[in-house]
Parts: structure tokens; sequence; C-alpha cells
């Protein structure tokens, strides 16, 4: 059986809410576990509810707190929690703010219900969901040639930690990492664990960045989705 996967939505667009609500919640799996209209309701419910959502699907423009300071407010309060931020002003170039809040995905409000189901499952499974004009951004600005910078000793990745983190790259999850390398998930998470320390990442977005930059991986290796 199949995880249930729980979701928080936070909009002022009470219609978007709704609607997404009613769609998400009919979906196998999924499971809508409450909706807040500002940054401070949600911080409300944040702090009175006992269990905490797997992934919010948040608006960047809202009233008040907007997305990038609840962004900001969960990364360091609610690390566990992946955010998918949306804006009706999306641009490719806003990646780069993407990878530094540590948001899973970066996506246009526009986009259709049907692939929002698809990409809360990648959120929810390996962590991180690029778009393909976003890939586009990565091949481009990121070049195979960049320098790799020194590590300190206590920095340097073993043999299977790099084997780990290719493997996240080409966005395997821990269950098939862990058959591939025939390791136990809970190790996998513990590698995992490791180089988030090591990189200084914040999510698996950054891990795919930092591969590339040290030449683990070339950009255009990285599969589209």
């Amino acid at each position: 059986m199949e995880d249930i996967i729980t979701i928080a939505l936070v909009d002022d667009d009470a219609l978007i809410v709704s609607l997404l609500k009613d769609f998400l919640g009919n979906q196998e799996n999924m499971e809508v576990c409450y909706t807040a209209d500002s940054g401070e309701m949600l911080k409300e419910k944040l702090a009175t509810d006992s269990a905490l959502p797997d992934v919010m699907v948040l608006d960047l423009n809202m009233p008040g707190i907007n997305g990038v300071e609840v962004t900001e407010f969960l990364k360091q309060n609610y690390p566990s929690i992946r955010v998918i931020l949306m804006t009706s002003h999306y641009k490719r170039s806003f990646m780069g703010f993407m990878l530094k809040t540590g948001v899973s995905a970066f996506l246009p409000k526009g986009i259709s219900p049907v692939q929002l189901v698809e990409i809360i499952k990648e959120v929810y499974d390996k962590g991180f969901y690029f778009m393909d004009d976003q890939l586009g951004v990565l091949r481009e600005q990121i070049s195979h040639k960049s320098p790799k910078p020194t590590l300190i000793e206590k920095n340097k990745l073993t043999e299977r930690e790099v084997e780990v983190l290719k493997l996240i790259c080409f966005q395997k999850t821990a269950k098939e990492i862990a058959e591939k390398l025939f390791i136990a998930p809970r190790t996998v998470e513990g590698h995992k664990n490791n180089l988030f320390i090591k990189t200084e990442a914040r999510n698996i977005a950054g891990l795919v960045i930092y591969a590339i930059q040290n030449n683990y991986i070339e950009p255009n290796e990285i599969p589209l989705i």
C-alpha cells in the first residue's frame, strides 16, 4: 500500500484553493490536511496542528506575509515540509531563488491540476522537481568546466557518498538507490544526511547543483522529467 501524501494549500485566492482542494482530495493516496489564505493563518495552523503536511503548495504573491517570508519561516522551523512555490509572475530565472531558499519546486500558477498531481508525487518521492525550461537554465549557466573547489578533508565525499549523489541526480528514490547499491534504505538516508552536511546544500535540488559544479556529473546527464 502506498503512503498517503498529506498536502497543505496556502493561497489568498479562495477559488483556487477550493478547486485544488476538491481535485487533489479526490486523487488516490492524496489528502489535503488543511488550507490557509495567508501566511499568518498558516503559522497559526502549524503551531496548533499535531501533524505536519508532507508537501505544501504555496502562493508566492500574498498580502501580509508573502510566500518568500513564509518559505524562509518554514525552512527555519519546519524543514521536513517540502515546499512547492507557485506564482502568476513566473520566470525561469527565478530558479536561483528556488535553490537559495530550499524550495522543492517553483511553478507557474497556470500549470494544469493533472500536472500538479505528478509534480507533488515527484517532490514527495524524490525531494525536487525541475521543469524542462529550468533544466535548460542549468545546462546553459552551469559550465562543466567550472573549477572544482578544494574541499576541506573533513568535507571530502566518500566513494559511497558519491555513488548516492549520482543516483540522486538521476532521480532515484531512496528505495531505488538501496536496491541498486544493495544497502538498506535507512543507510541511504544516512548518506543523504552526510551529503547535506558536507555540501551545505539545503535540499535535493542543491545537491544536483553541487554535483554539476564539482564535476561529479555533466549537465546533459540530468534526465528530462
